[in-house]
């Protein structure tokens, strides 16, 4: 006869260790700090060898300090890798805006048209970035491309045109490249946000008489600025640490053209073989980064609460 509130008999089996139940909130987090010992490790051990004297010749490090940065900043062409490093991301990351968010509201409409040119925008993104630049670098060939007989045909004199040949040319052929292969994903997140807006603000707005152009530039640009920082974070930082279009295309060149900063550290470190120089570079574009990276969240932010309180 079982007693009133006996308590009923567990099996032994279901009965858990007393050691893996105290272990288990660190067995929940280890493989997050296995992550985060994996990004920190190499990343304090690259700025480590930053102040050091370390090649390929020379394994052995020793420490020198400052003396990499400051032969860095007093280098002649440190100033050149920061304006090229800042022309390709300025550059692209506004036209991939401006177009993104023209694609975006020509395939706002619901139609069967614009479900079909949706598809097809991501067919860019699907192709690697150097498997596009080594495709448009063909195309540019002024012998053999495509491109020129087509400007041609249009009555764009193409003689000297050189595209990727000339450092005049240089940087807006690779920034074409760019905004080819990422403007589709752009758009695709710029039209995700307009397919999220409230519609009760445009249908107001519409029986009140308001224009096209009156209501995209006080409700729908307003509203879409959170998703439009989320966009630039995205391409801004993309592109300051850009390397395989430009090292696909040119290599750097012609000259020292379209020497970035990812492409300075990999020169020196690896060609020249002064891998405590070329890490210089990397730690600087990481300040670049986060500073800059720092800044349009905090701006986010703020379009976040200037968005919700509309």
């Amino acid at each position: 006869m079982k007693l009133c509130g006996a308590r009923p008999a567990v099996d032994p089996r279901l009965v858990r260790p007393r050691w893996i139940v105290r272990a288990r909130p660190y067995l929940i987090i280890a493989p997050a700090l296995l992550l985060l010992i994996g990004i920190l490790y190499p990343f304090f051990l690259a700025m480590y060898y930053s102040f050091t004297s370390y090649t390929l010749t020379r394994p052995i490090p020793k420490f020198i300090g400052l003396a990499n940065y400051i032969a860095m900043v007093t280098d002649p062409g440190f100033l050149h890798s920061t304006l090229v490093t800042f022309g390709y991301a300025l550059g692209s990351t506004g036209i991939e805006l401006l177009l993104g968010m023209a694609v975006a509201l020509l395939l706002d409409r619901e139609t069967r048209v614009s479900k079909i040119l949706t598809t097809t925008l991501i067919f860019p993104m699907m192709i690697a970035p150097v498997i596009g630049a080594l495709l448009w670098k063909l195309m540019m060939q002024p012998s053999v491309g495509i491109l020129n007989p087509m400007l041609a045909m249009l009555g764009v004199n193409t003689r000297s045109l050189d595209w990727a040949a000339k450092p005049s040319t240089a940087l807006p052929s690779v920034i074409l490249i760019d905004v080819w292969i990422y403007t589709p994903f752009v758009a695709l997140l710029l039209l995700a946000g307009l397919r999220s807006l409230p519609r009760e603000p445009f249908e107001a707005a519409r029986v009140d008489g308001a224009s096209r152009w009156f209501t995209y530039r006080n409700l729908t640009l307003p509203m879409l600025i959170p998703i439009m920082t989320i966009a630039i974070v995205f391409r801004f930082m993309d592109s300051l640490k850009m390397f395989d279009i430009i090292y696909a295309m040119t290599g750097g060149g012609p000259g020292d053209a379209l020497m970035t900063y990812q492409l300075q550290a990999y020169t020196k470190g690896y060609l020249y073989m002064n891998l405590s120089y070329g890490l210089t570079y990397t730690m600087v574009l990481w300040v670049v980064i986060y500073f800059v990276s720092q800044k349009l969240v905090n701006f986010w932010n703020k379009s976040q609460q200037r968005a919700a309180g509309m």
